[in-house]
C-alpha cells in the first residue's frame, strides 16, 4: 500500500531515482528562452494542489506551446490571454452541462486552489512545437503520479 500523503512526500521518494534525475538534466538543457511554461511554473500543478485535498485530476497532452501561454496547469492560460480553442470548447461544454456563461478567463487557478488537479502528460514544450518533449522520463513521473493519486483515501474523479 502506497503511504504517500503529500507531495513532499513524493517527491522525497522519488528524489533519488534515475527518471527524475534524467529529468532534471534534460529540463536544464533546454533554452528557458524557448521552453514553456517558465521554469518556476512546470511543476505549479504540485504546489497548488495538495494531495491529500485532490478531488478530480484533468489531464491534458503537453503545455501550450506559444509565448505566454503556458502555466503550470493543465489548459490554464493567465486571465490576459486569448482562450485557446481546446479552452474555449472545455468552457462551452461545462456551461451546456452546468449552466451558466461560457467562462472568457482562461486562469485556472482558483480550480486548482478547490482540488482539481490540473496536470498535463508532458510537463514542458519547445516554443511552436507540440510534442516536442514526449519523453520516457515525462511518461515515468506520470505514471507514478497516477499510481500515487489512485492510492489516496479519499475518492478522485480521473477526467482524461
Amino acid at each position: 500500500m502506497n503511504e504517500i500523503r503529500t507531495w513532499a512526500e513524493f517527491w522525497e521518494k522519488e528524489k533519488d531515482s534515475l527518471y527524475l534525475q534524467s529529468l532534471k538534466t534534460f529540463i536544464n538543457a533546454q533554452d528557458p528562452r524557448k521552453t514553456y511554461p517558465p521554469r518556476d511554473k512546470i511543476f505549479n500543478a504540485f504546489k497548488l494542489t495538495p494531495l491529500e485535498e485532490v478531488k478530480v485530476v484533468i489531464i491534458g497532452q503537453d503545455p501550450y506551446h506559444q509565448p505566454g501561454q503556458a502555466m503550470g496547469l493543465a489548459f490554464s492560460v493567465p486571465s490576459t490571454m486569448t482562450l485557446p480553442p481546446s479552452l474555449r470548447n472545455i468552457f462551452i461544454e461545462m456551461a451546456s452541462d452546468i449552466g451558466g456563461p461560457v467562462r472568457t478567463d482562461g486562469d485556472l487557478t482558483y480550480l486548482a486552489k478547490q482540488g482539481v488537479f490540473l496536470i498535463n502528460t508532458i510537463l514542458t514544450v519547445e516554443r511552436g512545437r507540440p510534442l516536442s518533449h514526449n519523453i520516457d522520463e515525462y511518461k515515468t513521473l506520470i505514471y507514478k503520479v497516477i499510481e500515487t493519486l489512485n492510492n489516496q483515501p479519499q475518492p478522485i474523479v480521473f477526467i482524461l
